[in-house]
């Protein structure tokens, strides 16, 4: 009964915003619709094309259908705003609507004026929010907003416009006012907002960009983004959470840029109080290991919070030298510390290492990438650092069990070793990747034939755990791959002898 009367009171008031009424009318008949479409069952009146075509026309967004004042009243704009985000979400036959009235038309018609006074903060914001809430919704006003309305560009401008930067040279961006600045004051709250509504739409509109071939033009045009990218990095927000929050933000939409694009994270110059590796400014990349290291002591969610600066990283470090030697330092220096496994302690190698036998396949796959690239993807390299154990899982999967390397575009530096660890190395069990205590030999003192006995002894009790499908023995092939053991197989060598099966070539190791 109360949906009723609410659907009822919401066409009603639809009704009176068809009239020529004065602003503060318009404002309370708005905030009325506002209030109401916060429940869904009261949309129904709202969502169609004849509700959405009048609210578009009071929020400034229509094309050319309907009168809409000379002097807008921004208040009732942005109240208008506020009600095409309720019902936009909500609902998706308003959805279907926006896409035939052309709203997105309408929104970046408005974006381009992210320059002109005229619009305040609640008209921008709501403006970037309606963006955002359309272009995650629908892929077809996503794509349109990316290609016909030239997407990336329009927001880039806004974001330029919105951090108040001027461009010293082609890639290289600075705060208006305060170029040649050490350190920047942090952005205001308003500004914040804003930018953080930006990065989200661009990163709906550059969802696929980083798995398409990209023309010239396009590539101009990320690189350009990816500057402006690298300053929202360098930035700080009112607040430690609000600066994280726009950090993460940027890190999301980075991922999404082709990978040649990269490089502008590493383009800026040199200058006095900035990180210089190789001759390379590193202060991006340094921000960015600090930012995925709050994000691993957290340990919160870590697919969604730490996968994206994790697979940066190692996307960044796999093409460009400088930033994979530069990582490896903070990440992997000379092995000092032999005593401990390498999952033990509170350094960045310890931590991810950690990782590497996470409960989640891709946390646990990112985290291995990423050591395996520092380590120029050389198998015997990064065992050292992390422990055959621990390293097994990505070397099953590329097809290393058997040592190696997989191939790639790396320098051929050495790997120096420390002195602590050459003195070490000859104890260091690889498995664990430590130095352990000398154990007893458990076959000591015994014959020839009581060993035989053993092995055959733990050989056929295998044969049965797999007949009765409790393991699943494994064996490496000749494509250095994991492969079932087949019971045949098994069965096979439980029937032979010891010294005639430890003798025969075979062409792979049983696991």
């Amino acid at each position: 009964e109360l949906s009723i009367h609410q659907r009822r009171l919401g066409e009603l008031v639809l009704g009176f915003l068809e009239r020529d009424l004065q602003p503060s009318c318009q404002l309370a008949c708005l905030e009325t619709i506002r209030i109401l479409s916060r429940d869904k069952k009261s949309l129904a009146p709202f969502a169609t094309r004849h509700a959405m075509q009048i609210l578009i026309r009071h929020a400034g967004l229509g094309q050319g259908e309907g009168v809409t004042p000379e002097i807008p009243d921004l208040e009732v704009i942005v109240e208008a705003l506020k009600c095409l985000c309720n019902i936009v979400f909500n609902s998706e036959a308003a959805q279907e609507a926006g896409a035939e009235l052309h709203l997105i038309v309408g929104l970046a018609k408005r974006l381009k004026q992210c320059r002109e006074p005229q619009w305040n903060h609640d008209v921008r914001f709501f403006d970037l929010r309606l963006t955002f809430l359309i272009t995650a919704l629908r892929v077809d006003i996503r794509a349109q907003l990316a290609r016909e309305l030239r997407g990336v560009s329009l927001l880039s401008e806004a974001l330029d416009a919105t951090l108040g930067l001027c461009w010293p040279d082609t890639y290289e961006v600075a705060r208006a006012g305060f170029d040649g600045c050490s350190e920047l004051p942090p952005l205001g709250r308003q500004e914040t907002e804003r930018v953080m509504e930006i990065l989200k739409i661009l990163f709906n509109v550059t969802f696929d960009s980083n798995r398409r071939k990209v023309d010239e033009e396009e590539a101009a045009t990320y690189r350009h983004l990816g500057a402006i990218l690298r300053h929202c990095i360098m930035s700080t927000s009112e607040g430690e959470e609000r600066t994280e929050e726009m950090q993460s933000h940027t890190v999301n939409l980075l991922g999404n840029l082709p990978l040649p694009c990269l490089d502008v994270l590493l383009m800026p110059k040199v200058q006095q109080g900035s990180i210089e590796y190789m001759g390379v400014n590193m202060d991006a990349v340094k921000v960015l290991v600090e930012f995925l290291e709050k994000r691993l002591d957290r340990g919160n969610k870590l697919k969604e919070t730490l996968l994206p600066s994790l697979n940066l990283l190692t996307e960044s470090a796999r093409i460009h030298r400088e930033t994979r030697k530069f990582l490896r330092m903070k990440v992997l220096p000379p092995l000092r510390d032999v005593k401990n496994r390498p999952e033990v302690g509170n350094a960045l190698r310890n931590k991810l290492v950690r990782l590497m036998t996470h409960i989640d396949t891709d946390v646990k796959h990112c985290a291995a990438e990423f050591l395996f690239v520092l380590c120029k993807e050389s198998v015997s390299r990064f065992i050292k650092y992390t422990g055959y154990g621990n390293a097994a899982g990505l070397l099953a999967a590329r097809g290393l069990m058997r040592g190696g390397r997989d191939p790639g575009h790396y320098s051929e530096d050495e790997d120096s070793d420390t002195e602590e660890y050459r003195e070490a190395k000859p104890h260091i069990n690889p498995v664990t990747g430590r130095v352990e205590e000398e154990q007893p030999n458990p076959m000591e003192g015994m014959t020839e034939e009581q060993k035989e006995y053993e092995a055959m002894k733990l050989v056929k009790m295998f044969d049965k755990l797999s007949r009765e499908q409790l393991i699943q023995p494994m064996k490496i092939g000749a494509d250095g791959k994991m492969t079932s053991l087949e019971p045949q197989e098994l069965h096979y060598l439980a029937s032979q002898q010891f010294g005639e099966s430890n003798n025969s070539d075979s062409d792979s190791d049983t696991n």
